[in-house]
């Protein structure tokens, strides 16, 4: 690593924004590979950038994916090459092209094995590493799998610039609980191309445990910078919560983040009174909010401080008196649904567990309390979907608009439905890790048949990811090491993806397209993430179990 220098970091235009100077400390890019607006919303960034900051020997400042030209960071608007760690965080996977193309402007070699102690060490964390790392092992020193909270001590403590390379990354990977150093580590593949085995150098473990922060109430995650220029504009956001107690199948979240921890009372109205000292609008963040044991009590404080509150996600079953309440405080013009999938049958494959009466009721009271519109989340490309599962997303979301109507009546104004469909993508740690993807073909006929069957109603408006995107998200999230070189060719096509996976090395339908298995060796075994995955198996039969049940 490389001597540091003595020029000091201008002041901010944002409010809470770390000032240093740069003498003798550890230099830090805190890196989000997609823009300002979508990174500075991230309440897991924000954190991030806090605990850096918290260390008096280290100077931590941001880093977001540029328009155009070489990355730079907001606080000094250095370049990436100017840091002795680079720190990306990574929750998305179609962000993942971003990292390589942002690495290259900044004139930094992108394989990890081509750089040397001229070059900043390249390390990465969040939920994206502790699901798979493996597409990305080829470009990266480190991986840190788990939350940040449990490693940042130990990790700060082994960042030592006077290491040489090598004992530096000796040292994450002996001393940091949850480093995952790549290049001990050397996977294998069966003749006909499977993964098969994850054989560790001498001296590290088979395994590397995900860490997690047992008691969620010893460190508060809150807003720490104001800006206009987020999706929360203004919005003082407070996580209540880690996990999800529900554990629909096709998502990470109630998998990967066990066990489920919610904060205390007392520690969530503290949070609200700093919120409150610089904003009315105070964000509940969590996968399901609805969920915590004290929200009653909260949106009664809530009401007492004068606070405008907002909610990342609710159930269907679980519309509490005083979240309604709350919402219609804050006069919220667009309440969001996630019903998933249009028939019951489908609704049971993915264990959503909630019936078509909860949905219905719940639009209802939204509607009665004065919330206009109404957001609905649904997915195609689901295991065991055939066309008739397809068609109950069009004939749900009519028997929703019946009732929607019915509601609005007494105000005098009908306001919106609006349909967002996304394509299923098959996620690691999930019990459909296995589960095969729909053809990019089949998902787009799929959102045809939606589109079509709602075109004619009023008041009902429909969009859809890019089912192609979605092959690329699925192909990075079940991917080996050797989707590393899919993804180095992508940067060199510039992000021509068409092309690039026309001259893929690999066939990227093996990764995507794909029946997994049971007996399998996955690519991300090597991650204890604390689910048995004989757990998982058995989740997968029982959701298959219901494959020939008709339709409701």
């Amino acid at each position: 690593m490389r001597k540091k220098g003595n020029k000091a970091t201008p002041g901010l235009e944002e409010n809470g924004a770390v000032r240093k100077n740069w003498a003798n400390r550890l230099r830090v890019a805190l890196v989000f590979p997609n823009t300002y607006h979508v990174g500075m919303s991230n309440l897991g960034f924000q954190t991030v950038y806090a605990l850096f900051n918290s260390y008096d020997h280290v100077v931590c400042e941001r880093v977001f994916c540029p328009a155009y030209g070489a990355p730079e960071s907001v606080e000094s608007k250095r370049p990436l090459g100017a840091f002795d760690v680079i720190a990306f965080s990574l929750s998305f996977e179609n962000d993942y092209p971003n990292i390589l193309s942002m690495l290259h402007a900044g004139g930094i070699p992108l394989r990890s094995d081509n750089r040397d102690a001229s070059h900043p060490l390249i390390i990465a964390g969040g939920v994206g590493c502790f699901m798979n790392p493996e597409p990305l092992a080829i470009f990266f020193d480190a991986f840190l799998l788990g939350e940040a909270e449990p490693i940042l001590p130990k990790l700060v403590e082994n960042l030592n610039p006077e290491k040489s390379r090598d004992e530096l990354l000796e040292s994450l990977a002996q001393n940091v609980p949850g480093a995952y150093v790549p290049r001990f580590y050397n996977p294998e593949y069966r003749e006909d191309g499977a993964f098969s085995a994850m054989t560790p150098d001498p001296g590290h473990p088979s395994s590397i445990k995900r860490l997690f922060l047992e008691n969620v109430d010893q460190a508060p995650a809150i807003t720490n910078i104001y800006t206009e220029d987020t999706t929360f504009n203004n919005t003082c956001l407070v996580e209540v919560s880690r996990g999800c107690p529900h554990g629909c199948r096709f998502c990470t979240v109630g998998y990967v983040y066990r066990p489920v921890r919610f904060r205390s009372p007392e520690t969530l109205s503290t949070c609200m009174d700093k919120g409150l000292e610089h904003t009315r609008k105070i964000g509940l963040m969590g996968a399901a909010v609805s969920d915590l044991p004290c929200l009653d009590q909260l949106c009664k404080y809530g009401e007492e401080t004068g606070a405008v509150l907002s909610f990342s996600s609710f159930r269907a079953n679980a519309m509490s008196q005083g979240l309604v309440k709350s919402l219609a405080r804050g006069k919220v013009k667009t309440a969001t649904l996630a019903p998933e999938a249009g028939s019951q049958r489908m609704r049971d494959v993915i264990k959503k567990n909630i019936t078509e009466d909860n949905i219905l009721d719940a639009a209802q009271i939204l509607v009665e309390a004065g919330i206009p519109n109404l957001k609905l989340y649904f997915m195609v490309g689901l295991p065991t979907e055939t066309q008739e599962d397809v068609d109950e997303i069009v004939a749900l979301t009519k028997r929703i608009k019946h009732r929607f109507l019915k509601a609005s009546q007494p105000t005098g104004r009908i306001g919106t439905i609006h349909i967002s469909l996304n394509s299923f993508v098959p996620k690691p740690f999930t019990p459909f890790q296995w589960a095969a993807m729909d053809e990019v073909k089949v998902l787009k006929q799929k959102i045809r048949q939606v589109r079509n069957g709602l075109a004619s109603v009023a008041n009902v408006t429909v969009s859809a990811d890019v089912p192609r995107w979605a092959f690329i998200q699925a192909l990075i999230a079940r991917g080996d090491r050797r989707v590393g070189e899919i993804l180095e060719l992508a940067c060199k096509n510039q992000g021509n993806w068409p092309h690039t996976l026309k001259e893929a090395p690999i066939n990227p339908d093996f990764y995507v397209t794909r029946q997994r298995h049971s007996e399998e060796i996955l690519p991300w075994d090597f991650i204890d993430n604390g689910v048995r995955k004989e757990f998982l198996q058995k989740e997968y039969a029982r959701a298959l179990a219901l494959e020939n049940h008709s339709a409701k």
